[in-house]
């Protein structure tokens, strides 16, 4: 059928009427007060004609006269993408050839260039989407606007917010007029502007009764016409919310932290990925005396950190290992909070579940081991990742065993010790260093020391495929212009050349990008992204650009810089400064190991997924799943049911895929959540920005101009050498990009994080938690990068001739 009533249609036609029809229907079986119209399908549309005859006697039964064109693609108004003024609507279309054309202009309007790019980027496939088209009586507004059941700027599902202007309200659709601005926190409303407060609480009851029947916060469009009479014209998700916190049973309101963005992780997780994090978390934190209930929220990880803000024991501690662990931004976001009400200490004993930020006498020991003998304690990790590389696996011949495997190997923490207290060592002294050198060295000064440090198995990886690079100079030709997927088949296949690749994946082919997410594919099973590495590393022309040799200056001038700082804080305060020398030595001895235990627990998280692949393709081969990899969205008791009773998980499996692949297009992650939804950075100041300069924390001394290159997807990054580095974030996966780079600057991070160590150890200027970055800057564009002051200064726009890099 060409021409379906709005009342006629049901749910399961969506295909046939688009997003804006079928979310119309779903108001009216709702009983909401709807204008009459109908809907042209996406079948007439197909067929490239309008149904003259049925679209004329539909528009006669509305009794003729205005009406409201607006397009209705199959793509629009879905959960993740709204489309919002992508495609045309027309108002007031009178008489019979005006609306034809109307239909016609809103087909078209499906293949305009916005529309197409809006596509592109929200991965919606052209080839799928169709148009239908809504026809309306027209409403004769007072007063319009829309309605959002959460706030779009902070987050809140705790506050409604209003936009009217008289009149109709594309005005304040289209941004064309001041709209008058109302937010609702569910006290009686102000009159003002021109909105009665009777209206603005009618409004804040409809969008609390759409938000609860249709299941997710709402973008409303509404409009009271001359009698005082409220109608909706439209109510679909709104797509821009990051997903709120799950429910939780404890009292008031609860502050969640985001650790991925330290970790150089923004992307989200495999639920199979999920649930290894969260065991592999909690031991962690455990090791350092510490409870902190971890949640999932939109495939990242969230620690509830209510608890110990509101402890007045830790809360101020806390903010110092934000520092740490954490970063500048959620630190920042800490701060903030310890001056609101809701999160006041509360006096008495300590609660049950509150973060005991102590440490116990096995800590002690290792700690005080390591600081005593710096290369014992760095024997003792190295021996323990080798045993760890080398130790054989066993593979069950049935899949019930391969499962039992699997649980039991979740639980082990063998080797921990001889690990983790040399790397926190490392971590502690280098923390100790600032409050040390107070009055005696810049901040600067102070990240120079931590240059060129050895001992670091991330930049020992990183020269190590340099050396790959020198080898393959002889096919530099072939390496240079094969696409790298071609390269990684044809090394698959045993068909290149040995350039000493194989001897590279054999030790650090359990790596990539997101590695700690057990559902992510691991170097030596793709190596797509180390060709493409090769590529960059290819490019470095310039013998004093080596990476060994960056590396090299960047170590002489820590040493240097050691030295004079322990000179000069002997001079200034004798008996410090001896204490400053000492750890000072020590950061260099120590601190290169913060990223062995990342790197040991990769060996297990090797083996595991092998042994999760192992099930998952036993499981394709009996049809309770599409893809071997498909066992990754899946959570271990699900595995079980499918395991033991031959459950079909196919369903569940593509629904997450697509919930998978739709937080992997999400630009942003809040470091910091409340309980109700808000991003806790939208409550503080902007900072004071000229429009030239952004401001970051300074995490690589040094200073650097060149171009920038905008990076959101290591595998495929091509970047020249020199060019600047800007990222969302970085972990391990992402630094032999570093090697050819001539500065880096990321909108997350920690001074101590993956990325920001691994620049200062090749001396490269690094600024990272620049709000914004990958969006303010662009490829080609001059930046100046100042480690010392934390800024990134925009020299010049991007010229027209420049080649885009996504």
């Amino acid at each position: 059928m060409d021409v379906l009533e709005l009342t006629a249609i049901d749910r399961g036609q969506r295909d046939q009427v688009g997003g804006k029809a079928a979310g119309l229907a779903a108001l009216l079986r709702l009983g909401e007060r709807v204008p009459d119209g109908f809907c042209v399908t996406t079948e007439a549309q197909h067929r490239g004609e309008v149904p003259r005859a049925e679209v004329l006697a539909a528009y006669d039964r509305l009794g003729g006269g205005p009406v409201a064109v607006r397009s209705s693609a199959t793509a629009e108004d879905l959960p993740d993408a709204s489309f919002a003024g992508q495609q045309d609507t027309y108002l007031g279309v009178t008489g019979a050839e005006e609306l034809l054309e109307a239909i016609r202009a809103c087909w078209d309007s499906l293949h305009t260039e916005r529309a197409i790019a809006y596509r592109e980027a929200a991965g919606v496939a052209h080839d799928t989407a169709r148009m239908a088209v809504v026809v309306q009586r027209m409403v004769d507004a007072e007063v319009a606007g829309v309605l959002f059941t959460a706030n779009p700027l902070t987050g809140s599902r705790s506050e409604t917010v209003v936009d009217a202007a008289p009149g109709l309200g594309t005005a304040v659709v289209d941004g064309t007029t001041a709209a008058d601005h109302y937010v609702l926190d569910g006290t009686d409303p102000e009159e003002r502007g021109c909105l009665t407060s009777a209206q603005l609480t009618e409004l804040g009851d409809v969008g609390e009764r759409l938000q609860h029947e249709l299941g997710a916060p709402q973008d409303v469009e509404w409009a009271y016409d001359r009698g005082g009479t409220l109608w909706l014209l439209q109510s679909r998700p709104i797509t821009t919310l990051f997903p709120a916190p799950p429910q939780s049973e404890k009292p008031g309101p609860r502050l969640y932290v985001e650790f991925g963005h330290v970790q150089g992780m923004l992307q989200p997780a495999t639920p199979m990925g999920m649930s290894t994090l969260k065991s592999m978390l909690a031991g962690m934190l455990a090791s350092f005396g510490l409870t902190v209930e971890i949640v999932d929220i939109g495939g990242r990880l969230y620690g509830d950190l209510t608890d110990a803000m509101r402890d007045p024991s830790t809360r101020q501690r806390l903010v110092k290992l934000m520092a740490v662990d954490f970063g500048p931004r959620a630190q920042a976001a800490v701060e903030h909070l310890l001056n609101d009400p809701r999160f006041a200490p509360e006096q008495g004993a300590r609660r049950r579940g509150t973060a005991a930020l102590t440490t116990g006498p096995k800590a002690v020991a290792g700690i005080l081991g390591a600081l005593a003998r710096p290369a014992a304690a760095r024997a003792r990790v190295c021996a323990e990742i080798e045993r760890l590389r080398q130790q054989p696996v066993a593979d069950p011949s049935t899949t019930a065993e391969l499962l039992d495997l699997v649980e039991e190997s979740g639980q082990s923490s063998a080797g921990l010790d001889a690990i983790v207290w040399p790397v926190v060592s490392g971590l502690l002294v280098s923390a100790a260093l600032p409050p040390l050198l107070k009055g005696i060295a810049s901040d600067d000064e102070g990240r120079t020391v931590l240059g060129g440090m050895p001992h670091n198995v991330t930049i020992e990886m990183d020269l190590a495929l340099w050396q790959v690079a020198q080898r393959a100079m002889p096919y530099r030709e072939i390496l240079l212009h094969t696409p790298p997927d071609e390269l990684a088949a044809a090394h698959l296949a045993n068909e290149l050349p040995d350039i000493g690749l194989s001897a590279f994946l054999d030790m650090y082919g359990n790596r990539s990008a997101a590695e700690v997410d057990i559902g992510v594919p691991r170097w030596s099973e793709d190596p797509m992204p180390v060709f493409t590495m090769l590529a960059n590393y290819l490019r470095v022309t310039d013998p004093e650009q080596a990476p060994d040799r960056r590396f090299e200056r960047a170590a002489a001038r820590a040493e240097a810089m050691l030295a004079e700082l322990a000179q000069r804080a002997r001079r200034k305060r004798p008996v410090r400064g001896r204490l400053a020398g000492f750890f000072l030595r020590r950061t260099r001895e120590l601190s290169g190991l913060r990223e062995a235990g990342k790197f040991a627990g990769l060996y297990a998280l090797r083996d595991r997924r092998r042994h999760l692949l192992l099930i998952g393709a036993d499981l394709q081969a009996t049809g309770l799943l599409e893809r071997t990899d498909d066992v990754m969205f899946l959570t271990l008791p699900e595995l079980r049911t499918a395991v033991e009773r031959g459950d079909d998980l196919r369903e569940a499996v593509a629904g997450r895929r697509s919930e998978y692949a739709r937080e992997l297009r999400r630009r942003t992650v809040p470091v910091a959540l409340l309980s109700d939804g808000t991003d806790v950075e939208t409550l503080m100041p902007a900072p004071a920005s000229d429009g030239h300069t952004l401001t970051g924390t300074g995490a690589a001394s040094g200073r650097v101009t060149g171009r920038a290159r905008v990076v959101r997807d290591p595998a495929s990054a091509s970047i020249e050498p020199g060019e600047i580095l800007v990222a969302p974030t970085t972990d391990p996966g992402w630094t032999p990009l570093f090697l050819t780079a001539g500065g880096l600057v990321t909108e997350t991070g920690a001074v101590m994080a993956h990325g920001p160590t691994v620049a200062r150890e090749y001396g490269i200027p690094a600024v990272i938690c620049v709000p914004g970055a990958t969006e303010r800057i662009r490829t080609g564009q001059l930046i100046t990068v100042d480690g010392a002051a934390g800024t990134v200064t925009i020299e010049q726009p991007v010229t027209t001739d420049v080649t885009m890099n996504p």
